[in-house]
């Protein structure tokens, strides 16, 4: 998968990625992600195997994810 091969180049831990999706084909990438998020216009499979549950893409929802997760505001 891209994003674990990305990670591993990288040299980042799996406990310190964030992955963000809406659907089917993002699964993989959010159950690796130490944090794996769902957007709120997910389908409701992709909201049940995500740690989070952000607002949807119309609503800034990947900003809130990095205002809350990493710059802690």
């Amino acid at each position: 998968m891209g994003v674990e091969a990305l990670a591993e180049y990288l040299d980042i831990k799996q406990s310190e990625v964030i992955c963000m999706g809406d659907a089917g084909n993002d699964h993989h990438m959010i159950e690796y992600a130490g944090l794996g998020v769902a957007m709120g216009n997910a389908t409701e499979e992709t909201k049940a195997i995500a740690n989070l549950i952000t607002d949807t893409n119309d609503n800034a929802g990947v900003a809130k994810v990095i205002q809350q997760c990493i710059l802690n505001k």
